[in-house]
């Protein structure tokens, strides 16, 4: 009897455990309820297809809901925050994902030396946004000129789009750029697959992107990986020049969750590269007058990784950037 209490006993917690553990049903990208942004009428030439950030932050179960309420008009603030800095040029798609839950995102440099690419919640929500770009390649844009563009999680997902899909020539002539921010590209990975190269000016296409914001005292990043590649947003240079505060048009920060804009600030701060770390340095930097606007407590972030404001700080250059390398494209 004892062992039979016993057996049901374990087999109950297994039963637990495994609800806990539990990944909801895949989205079906051929539903409009599977989209953050789906427009029915296309009234630009160029599209951006956007991954937005983490959100998800739940201990169980360890991948997103696509259905929660709360979840998916967080995600519709980022639609602003983020993404608004493609949207005033190109369509905007962005497809809702089974993101991995930051309850189980590594915190360490470097990811402990495991290879973040590989966890099996991170790979759920990876291959929601595949089946989500073959799905808008095939039925919603057949022949369209696009951006991809993310943050954090959603750049990482990017970059992992850019690994195993773009290797189609036809894609490559169709991308304008690759906007993976807040998240490592390695030198590996522009030697590796030959069609990822990093951006050399403001205005060159079919490239990348991408940097890591924080402060020359930063330690520690997860997101700022050994081997990391950058460009600096404010005189698009790939090497250490520094760049004054007066070429920074705005910063602008915003309600994530909302999209409300807290403040803007013109000529907010200047940044170099570091070339030993490959992290964006903001310097000068000026003190908001928002008190919602909290630059000391990065939250879980080490103090002074500014990850959280990638889009921030840099907002109204990256906004004309967007637009510069759009008109570049369609002019050749």
């Amino acid at each position: 009897m004892k062992d039979r209490y016993f057996f049901y006993c374990l087999l109950g917690g297994l039963l637990i455990m495994a609800g806990c553990m539990t990944v909801s049903t895949k989205p079906d990208y051929a539903k409009e309820n599977s989209w953050v942004s789906r427009p029915e009428n296309i009234t630009r030439p160029v599209d951006v297809f956007y991954v937005y950030p983490t959100i998800y932050t739940a201990e169980h179960p360890l991948n997103m809901d696509i259905y929660d309420s709360v979840l998916r008009k967080n995600a519709e603030g980022l639609l602003t925050a983020q993404a608004g800095v493609y949207s005033s040029y190109a369509n905007l798609f962005a497809p809702f994902y089974r993101q991995q839950s930051a309850a189980c995102q590594s915190m360490e440099p470097n990811n402990g030396g495991r290879n973040a690419f590989a966890d099996p919640n991170f790979l759920v929500g990876y291959h929601d946004i595949e089946r989500a770009f073959d799905y808008y390649i095939k039925h919603l844009n057949p022949d369209r000129p696009f951006i991809l563009a993310g943050h954090s999680q959603g750049s990482m997902v990017i970059i992992h789009l850019l690994r195993n899909r773009m290797q189609d020539p036809e894609l490559q002539q169709r991308m304008v750029a690759a906007y993976p921010i807040g998240y490592t590209v390695k030198q590996s990975d522009l030697d590796n697959y030959p069609w990822m190269k990093l951006a050399q000016d403001e205005t060159d296409t079919g490239v990348i992107i991408t940097f890591n914001t924080q402060g020359k005292n930063a330690k520690g990043s997860p997101v700022l990986l050994d081997d990391a590649v950058a460009i600096n947003p404010l005189n698009w240079k790939t090497d250490s020049t520094p760049a004054p505060r007066t070429k920074n048009i705005e910063a602008v920060f915003f309600n994530d969750r909302t999209g409300e804009v807290l403040e803007r600030i013109p000529h907010f701060a200047g940044a170099y590269i570091d070339t030993k770390t490959g992290a964006l340095i903001p310097t000068d930097i000026q003190k908001p007058e928002s008190g919602k606007i909290d630059l000391v407590n990065m939250g879980r972030w080490p103090k002074e990784v500014y990850h959280r404001f990638d889009y921030a700080f840099w907002y109204g250059n990256l906004k004309k950037n967007a637009r510069k390398r759009i008109n570049a494209y369609l002019e050749k």
